[in-house]
């Protein structure tokens, strides 16, 4: 059935050539490049790990000088405000006191002119009486 010549060695001898030349022509450098693939695959996922954790950080630290940031501005505008609270009732205060000084100098120049106005009426009142009284006395 087999017939045991040189042909199954030489085949042999064949296919390990051939395997040899295909292991230094195809497998050697395929096998390069699919290291050499996954050293890149490798190193870039390393790298972008490294720069998400970078942004993460970056974006916390962001986040925290934001809510700072926040915090100040929120500051500064209830300060302003207060001051502003402030300014406004010593204006009004100042306004009110000055109206209260205007009404009562007003207060006491009319309380003067109707004094004057008094005066000037008993004076009026009392030459008519005493006029009235001559005539009365000078027409007896």
């Amino acid at each position: 059935m087999f017939d045991f010549d040189a042909t199954l060695p030489l085949m042999a001898v064949q296919f390990l050539l051939l395997v040899a030349v295909l292991n230094a022509v195809f497998f050697k450098p395929l096998t390069k490049v699919v290291e050499d693939r996954n050293d890149f695959i490798r190193g870039s996922e390393a790298d972008a790990k490294e720069r998400l954790a970078k942004a993460e950080m970056l974006a916390k630290q962001y986040e925290t000088e934001l809510a700072a940031s926040r915090r100040a501005y929120q500051n500064t505008i209830a300060q302003a405000q207060a001051e502003a609270n402030q300014i406004a009732a010593q204006k009004i205060a100042a306004a009110q006191q000055e109206a209260q000084q205007q009404r009562e100098q007003t207060q006491k120049e009319l309380d003067q002119q109707k004094q004057e106005a008094l005066q000037t009426l008993e004076q009026q009142v009392e030459a008519l009486s005493r006029e009235i009284l001559d005539k009365l006395l000078t027409g007896v």
